[in-house]
């Protein structure tokens, strides 16, 4: 079922999920775990993030280091398959732009396609971590919505190879991401949803936004989108934080705003259990606020993480 049709057809806040691939060289059996703790609350479908290749130093012989391109968490499309033939439950893997080149993206979305899956978030992806820019593969996409378009493109029969016979359209539901505090690379907010909106126009049947803590940040979000004329299901993210370390982490990483209460909680807590139970209880009052407002689902970012998860969940749904 598409994620679209999920969500237009609840009457109720439902809940979702992403996952991590897990690290080259381990296997899927930690994420059916995972899985199997959040399955008692009904996931409406899960999400599973896409991962470009990345580099690191390796010391050698001599003591220099060298530089090396590995992907640490490939595997996304068999995962994808794998949790849709175990649970039985609609999968949403991410597609991004970073590492590929556009034939290599449209070879993906026929692997899926053939496998069933009919869910795509479509992301541009991570900046270089050690210049800070993004630059995509020679021939590849450089922003989202070129992923978008090109989704949309196979939803009509047009593949990149023009000399294709009566070419068969995908049928794919495709989300793009959203950021109630804006895209750190946005110079200001209006740019930021002027462009979210293209991605819409382009084909992108919802949203789902980056993590928050403060709701009221995700509420004057939507109230911007909808002023702009956005008018798609947008989908909530949230990330309970487990350790006292998130506070320097998340705004670094994820470029978000922690509200002065909630790290002032944090600091006084002795111990990680501690900073886990005030993760909890700050996203169980975000998700009652969230679901009052009647907001179509619920999307938790686990990190790898299920037990927390779990408990908010009990807690809500």
């Amino acid at each position: 079922m598409k994620v679209i049709d999920i969500l237009n057809s609840s009457k109720s806040t439902l809940f979702s999920f992403e996952l991590l691939p897990p690290l080259k060289g381990h296997n899927i059996s930690t994420i059916f775990s995972i899985i199997d703790k959040l399955m008692p609350f009904n996931p409406a479908y899960i999400n599973i993030t896409y991962h470009r290749e990345e580099v690191i130093y390796l010391t050698d012989e001599s003591g220099s280091q060298n530089p090396v391109r590995v992907r640490r968490r490939p595997g996304t499309v068999g995962m994808a398959a794998a949790i849709q033939l175990r649970y039985g439950i609609d999968v949403v893997p991410h597609l991004i732009c970073g590492g590929f080149d556009a034939h290599e993206t449209e070879d993906a979305f026929i692997d899926l396609d053939f496998l069933g899956i009919h869910n795509v978030l479509v992301v541009r992806g991570d900046a270089d971590k050690i210049t800070g820019r993004f630059d995509p593969k020679k021939g590849g996409h450089k922003h989202a919505i070129d992923l978008v378009k090109q989704v949309a493109n196979l939803n009509q029969g047009i593949y990149l190879e023009k000399l294709i016979e009566q070419p068969k359209p995908t049928d794919f539901c495709i989300g793009v991401a959203g950021y109630p505090e804006k895209h750190p690379e946005s110079p200001n907010f209006d740019s930021d949803i002027h462009y979210l909106k293209k991605k819409v126009e382009a084909g992108a049947s919802y949203i789902v936004t980056q993590m928050f803590f403060d709701n009221r940040l995700y509420f004057d979000f939507v109230d911007r989108c909808r002023n702009a004329g956005i008018r798609v299901p947008i989908v909530p993210g949230l990330k309970p934080i487990s350790v006292k370390d998130h506070l320097n982490l998340l705004p670094r990483v994820f470029d978000v705003h922690i509200p002065q209460t909630l790290v002032l909680d944090i600091e006084k807590c002795q111990s990680n259990s501690q900073v886990v139970q005030v993760g909890i209880e700050w996203a169980i009052q975000q998700c009652r606020e969230l679901m009052a407002a009647g907001v179509p689902a619920i999307h938790f970012y686990t990190m790898g993480n299920a037990d927390n998860i779990a408990r908010i969940a009990e807690a809500v749904f």
